[in-house]
């Protein structure tokens, strides 16, 4: 299968939030123009279109990347400013052509939401904003190490509203204090602000990141797993009731408005990726990029490979790989879409734990689909290795 979606990795932000371990760089814009040069070297891979888009074939000709989506994600990509953001798309539109009616994705902080970054978005042709909100409320907010506040918040999802842009807003449960009632202020005001997709995450404490280390002195403590629980529910409940539909683990979306390029993902359809830490797959084989910015950088432009980490799946664990990813999703995993996706009967891989999963109600299959029930959502990380473990 060809690749009809892309990833690009903006690896700049102006501020490391104290839970974050994702691959960026705070404070270091010096490094954007080596990051551009670098990023131009990268994409090279990709064939360039013809020089009359459509001269060849009478449409994008097959040989460049023809793309249904496209996501910017970071670092905070918003960080690069209106004239940045068009330098990178300029750079983009060089190799990879969106189709008509492309979803294009990029992440933004609120703060960086300006009249002005809003306008460079739609030259652009940005049509979907992920904001990084994390909560609406001034003690959560501050909880997390964050540098902008609620009203913040809603002044960039007003603006984003206004252009005509569907957004998509994170939010994040279990931080450090953080009650069920604020939980439910959020998602109320979430509700409230009309947005089009919510993405809810609870926090973990990963290693080397400065929360991680403050538990560990006992400055921090992680929200009590029954409270966690209750603020999942409780997002489940508050969303569903104000008509969004839970269609994976973590994301709620308005009907219609379900993220496309995740699904992508979910879908195990093989997708290109560019920028440190950035990982492309092809169906069978996950190539991850160095996570360090400046490795990433210096091997790009030496002419070297910029990759950290190679995943050659055998098609057995492909196709257990297909099973968790499916599974994440309330669609669940249909036996003869699975059989013609990966070449294997659903049954002879996970059928022992598929039964075990019935029996203690954290799925449910009625021969023709599986589903993880609400129970088994809630326990889901808990579960893979049953199906992982084999391969």
């Amino acid at each position: 299968m060809t690749a009809r979606s892309a990833y690009v990795h903006v690896p700049f932000c102006r501020h490391r939030c104290g839970y974050c371990d994702f691959t960026l760089v705070a404070g270091r814009d010096d490094l954007v123009d080596r990051y551009f040069a670098a990023l131009a070297r990268e994409l090279e891979r990709i064939p360039l279109p013809p020089a009359v888009p459509g001269a060849s074939t009478g449409g994008v000709d097959p040989a460049c990347l023809e793309l249904d989506t496209l996501y910017v994600g970071g670092g905070t990509p918003s960080h690069l400013g209106p004239d940045g953001l068009r330098r990178l798309f300029a750079l983009l539109r060089g190799r990879l052509v969106p189709a008509a009616a492309a979803e294009i994705t990029i992440e933004a902080n609120p703060l960086d939401v300006t009249d002005a970054l809003v306008v460079a978005l739609g030259e652009c042709g940005v049509t979907r904003v992920s904001l990084g909100g994390q909560s609406l409320d001034a003690a959560t907010l501050r909880a997390l190490d964050r540098d902008h506040a609620a009203d913040d918040v809603r002044a960039a999802v007003g603006r984003l509203h206004d252009a005509g842009l569907a957004v998509n807003l994170d939010l994040m449960t279990a931080a450090p204090g953080q009650s069920l009632a604020a939980v439910e202020r959020d998602l109320d005001a979430a509700v409230a602000l009309g947005v089009q997709h919510v993405s809810v995450y609870c926090l973990t404490w990963e290693q080397g990141t400065a929360f991680e280390a403050a538990r560990r002195r006992g400055a921090l403590r992680p929200a009590a797993e029954d409270l966690e629980r209750a603020m999942f529910e409780t997002a489940i409940d508050r969303l569903e009731a104000a008509g969004f539909e839970h269609y994976e683990v973590s994301n709620f979306a308005r009907p219609g408005c379900r993220c496309r390029h995740n699904e992508a993902y979910w879908d195990c359809r093989p997708w290109e990726a560019f920028g440190p830490g950035a990982a492309r797959f092809d169906g069978r084989t996950r190539i991850t990029n160095h996570r360090s910015t400046t490795t990433w950088i210096a091997r790009v432009l030496a002419g070297a490979d910029g990759t950290g980490d190679v995943d050659a799946m055998t098609a057995e664990a492909a196709a257990r790989e297909r099973i968790v990813v499916g599974l994440r999703r309330r669609d669940g995993v249909e036996r003869e879409a699975f059989r013609a996706a990966s070449g294997h009967d659903l049954d002879a891989v996970a059928g022992g734990a598929i039964a075990r999963w019935v029996a203690a109600g954290l799925a449910t299959d009625d021969g023709r689909q599986v589903r993880l029930t609400r129970a088994g959502l809630l326990v889901s990380d808990a579960l893979w290795a049953e199906v992982l473990q084999a391969a």
